[in-house]
């Protein structure tokens, strides 16, 4: 039986989206929830944002991706595993991190959607102000 393979772990979010991403040495194969990422991610902007760590680094083809995502819709989605990408990348190699941070795909963007409140119609729709 052969060695366990060496893999990097990370974990990326945005917005509600939550992306379980495994980096281990390879080919370049993206793999997302058992799919591979032209299956699984419809729109061409998302398949180039997963990219973007990897190909600032000039990297392509040397990883393999296997990502568990869930949550969200397929732009936050596309962040989430970006970030974990970004993470994994600096779990490979550390030097990694001032060229990804520089780029600005270390930090996480914190922005959700804002939850409604109680006596109005939505996050801030208020009903029509009368003077009288």
């Amino acid at each position: 039986m052969a060695a366990a393979e060496k893999f990097f772990y990370a974990t990326g979010r945005r917005k509600t989206s939550s992306a379980r991403v495994y980096l281990k040495p390879g080919k370049g194969n993206v793999s997302i929830n058992g799919k591979t990422s032209d299956a699984y991610l419809t729109r061409m902007q998302s398949r180039m944002v997963i990219m973007q760590p990897i190909e600032l680094l000039n990297q392509a083809g040397k990883f393999d991706l296997t990502v568990m995502v869930a949550g969200g819709g397929e732009s936050g989605q596309a962040g989430a595993i970006r970030h974990g990408v970004t993470r994994a990348l600096i779990a490979f190699n550390p030097e990694f991190k001032g060229e990804l941070k520089k780029a600005g795909f270390v930090t996480r963007d914190p922005r959700m959607v804002e939850r409604k409140k109680y006596g109005i119609r939505g996050a801030r729709r208020r009903g029509q102000y009368s003077k009288r």
